[in-house]
């Protein structure tokens, strides 16, 4: 699937998810994508994107394989991170306020890939239970890889390729459409068939 970003600046954007972040620049026809395995990251020029920070679609999430040799690729790049009370996870600050979680996993079997969307819904069940009955997600739960001194689980949603973690949110939010992270997009083998299993739904 995809993850779409409106976005003031492309080049800014293309240089942070290909050399601070490693994504690879691929063409499908006349649109260009950044490739990560799992996700494709969609760039749209926006005039002025609010930033995620507020919206439901807060952030999200790879795992890399070399986390000591990613930090010191975003150090010499000049490149901010954000740090999380546990040492193997970071966030990534990129342009136009996108945050990215980042986390360390030595046993990855690649050099990074897409791990999961942060949703901060006002209700959770509803969110969770939608994406159950609507993609054949398998409700699940994780437990919170920040949280080092307060362990806690994370509800979350699965699909093939990304994990939906649901946290609730203190504030209320606004949807996400028109922010920096405007929205998430999956692919499905026959598109008429999965419609129709909605409506039946």
């Amino acid at each position: 699937g995809h993850v779409h970003l409106l976005v003031r600046d492309i080049n800014a954007q293309k240089r942070f998810w290909t050399e601070a972040m490693d994504g690879k620049l691929v063409r499908n026809g006349g649109l260009e994508l950044i490739e990560f395995p799992g996700v494709y990251v969609v760039l749209t020029a926006a005039q002025d994107p609010q930033p995620p920070a507020g919206g439901i679609v807060d952030h999200f999430g790879f795992i890399v394989k070399d986390m000591p040799a990613a930090l010191a690729r975003w150090k010499a790049a000049g490149v901010a991170t954000e740090p999380t009370e546990n040492p193997n996870e970071v966030y990534v600050l990129g342009p136009d306020g996108i945050r990215v979680e980042v986390y360390g996993e030595p046993a990855h079997a690649g050099t990074i890939s897409m791990n999961h969307v942060h949703f901060y819904p006002h209700d959770i069940p509803a969110i969770k239970a939608w994406y159950v009955r609507a993609f054949g997600a398998n409700p699940s739960r994780r437990p919170c890889v920040a949280c080092i001194s307060r362990p806690r689980m994370i509800e979350t949603a699965d699909l093939p390729a990304v994990n939906l973690s649901l946290s609730l949110s203190e504030s209320p939010r606004l949807p996400s459409r028109g922010r920096a992270i405007d929205h998430i997009g999956f692919d499905v083998e026959n598109l008429t068939a999965f419609v129709r299993g909605l409506e039946a739904r």
